[in-house]
């Protein structure tokens, strides 16, 4: 598997909201956030529900891993969607660092995908109440 999710009784704006403040007390900031549901709108004109992808980079963890390897920035961010479900409630996704790192055989990067992967889980848990 290559995600974990978690369900959050909030609207659309206030679970980007609490999913960004939880990812910043773990040491994530978001370096890029996608409207995909507002960019399908305008070039294919297909209406769909609120979904954004978070970009989330913890610059520490992502700085130890281009540093033991060149390539990882490929790898990089670790990103996050939150999906609206149209019924006051929201899915947030998590990308799982663990099943992305598979595809690198360096030991010094698996390390920070596993670091990476203890934040996201703690953040999840911490929208799970």
């Amino acid at each position: 598997m290559y995600s974990f999710s978690v369900t959050v009784n909030k609207s659309f704006d206030e679970a980007v909201e609490t999913v960004t403040a939880e990812l910043m007390k773990e040491g994530f900031g978001i370096l890029t956030e996608i409207d995909f549901a507002g960019t399908i709108k305008k070039k294919l004109d297909i209406d769909r529900p609120a979904y954004k992808i978070l970009g989330a980079c913890n610059p520490p963890l992502a700085n130890q891993a281009v540093t033991a390897d060149d390539n990882a920035g490929v790898l990089l961010p670790c990103n996050v969607v939150v999906r609206d479900n149209e019924n006051d409630s929201c899915d947030v996704v998590f990308m799982d660092p663990m099943a992305v790192i598979s595809l690198s055989d360096n030991a010094d990067v698996a390390s920070v995908a596993k670091q990476a992967n203890e934040r996201l889980m703690r953040v999840k848990a911490a929208l799970q109440g």
